[in-house]
């Protein structure tokens, strides 16, 4: 009778079969292991692929979507009548445009690189690198302090705000607007200023609109200037005489001046010393109050 004989390779080994039942049949196991684990580890990589296929696709949405860079300031401050700028930087706008509209009213201001207000202060800038878009204010008031919200046209938009203060600083002299010294004394002036974004870097002080000179042969003059959060400048004229007198002024660069002026008095006439404007209210009203105690 014809004998059937067949033979399998796989892994590199022989499964052989003769028809008389005898052959080799421990290989034909690793053989029924090795096929599951084979369509296992494809049914894994394909669920792999799959899933990073996912992740990148929402990767990529992710980063075309605009945003804005937050590390740019968000609160500023600007000096009355100083020009004050508002950046906005956007990254990844595409075919979107950039808004500037104002809180208070909920005015537009501009669109794109236009300005669609009235108020010519206004004005937009663009800055192709890092693609900032910049409201800029020239000659800023107090009633311009609010919000100013940088808005990218998306669905629906989205915006960041920017905080703006203006403000006004204020330069003070103790004891003006005029000051009566005995003569031989020191003139001790101190000029204070107040609410400034930041210390003057210089503070120049004038006798009759004519700079100071603390070199002068006059001599005997001196400054002594703090800087903080409230700056004071103190002028010192040792042995003052009459031609002292006269309209003394503190410049800071950075907000108004201020004056005060000087009268140089005579030791003989003690009734004429009134050191400032609360000392000649208070000599005013010296006969009212004397008065008032004699009627009651």
């Amino acid at each position: 009778m014809y004998r059937k004989r067949w033979t399998v390779k796989a892994l590199g080994m022989d499964l052989q079969y003769s028809g008389n039942g005898t052959g080799r049949c421990k290989p034909f196991k690793m053989i029924c292991v090795f096929i599951p684990f084979m369509l296992l580890h494809e049914s894994i990589a394909y669920e792999s692929r799959i899933f990073m296929a996912d992740t990148f696709q929402e990767h990529t949405t992710l980063e075309i979507d605009p945003y804005f860079d937050t590390t740019v300031p968000s609160n500023i401050t600007g000096l009355a009548g100083e020009t004050v700028q508002l950046a906005c930087r956007v990254k990844n706008l595409g075919n979107r445009t950039v808004s500037w509209v104002r809180h208070r009213d909920i005015h537009l201001l501009t669109v794109g690189r236009y300005t669609y207000t009235s108020d010519q202060r206004f004005e937009v800038m663009y800055k192709i690198h890092p693609e900032e878009w910049i409201l800029r204010i020239r000659y800023p008031q107090r009633k311009d302090t609010g919000i100013y919200e940088c808005q990218i046209s998306t669905t629906p938009p989205i915006g960041y705000p920017v905080y703006l203060t203006i403000i006004e600083p204020v330069t003070e002299i103790t004891g003006g607007p005029d000051l009566f010294i005995n003569k031989d004394s020191t003139i001790n002036l101190t000029c204070y200023v107040r609410y400034a974004p930041e210390p003057p870097s210089t503070i120049i002080w004038s006798h009759n609109h004519q700079v100071i000179n603390f070199d002068s042969p006059r001599g005997g003059i001196s400054l002594v200037t703090e800087k903080g959060p409230v700056t004071s400048s103190r002028l010192l004229i040792q042995k003052a005489v009459e031609r002292d007198s006269g309209l003394y002024t503190c410049s800071p660069n950075n907000t108004h001046p201020n004056s005060v002026r000087v009268h140089i008095v005579n030791e003989e006439h003690p009734a004429a010393m009134h050191h400032g404007r609360g000392d000649r209210i208070a000599a005013t009203l010296l006969p009212v109050v004397l008065l008032l105690r004699m009627i009651f």
